[in-house]
């Protein structure tokens, strides 16, 4: 079994105007999603938002506006993931939190971690990411920019 703790952080990266940023798993394929990672040892959630997006973007959330959503979600694990954690974990508690950029930009992927990267209006965004809580974090950004 695995040492990962089951904290973790979702980062939607966005523009002002409502596209959204995806990456491809790289051990999944077909499977996109934002910017997520869990915490490592007693950092704050903050500064794993930093650190994640840095390792699988190459983005220094310094350099851009870093929110936190105050969204707290806590889902069962997906079974082929269990193995990563200590035993008997079954469930994480994920924090929100948003990055957002001027303009769209190709962004450096983590090597082993993604394989592919796409800007989307929010909605096809929202419609394409495998997790429930990624989606419903996408679907909130339209009032969280003043778009509706």
């Amino acid at each position: 079994m695995g040492t990962k703790q089951p904290v973790s952080v979702l980062v939607v990266i966005h523009t002002m105007d409502g596209q959204v940023l995806l990456i491809e798993r790289a051990d999944k394929p077909g499977y996109w999603q934002s910017v997520t990672g869990s915490r490592e040892g007693s950092e704050s959630l903050l500064d794993t938002a930093r650190r994640e997006l840095l390792e699988e973007t190459a983005l220094d959330a310094h350099q851009h506006v870093l929110s936190d959503w105050q969204l707290h979600n806590r889902y069962e694990i997906y079974p082929h993931w269990r193995h990563r954690y200590p035993a008997g974990v079954t469930h994480n508690d994920e924090y929100v939190f948003g990055l957002q950029l001027a303009q769209p930009q190709s962004v450096q992927l983590a090597p082993g971690e993604h394989t592919a990267q796409q800007w989307l209006p929010w909605q096809q965004a929202a419609e394409l990411v495998f997790s429930p809580s990624n989606a419903t974090a996408i679907r909130m950004l339209p009032s969280r920019l003043g778009l509706v």
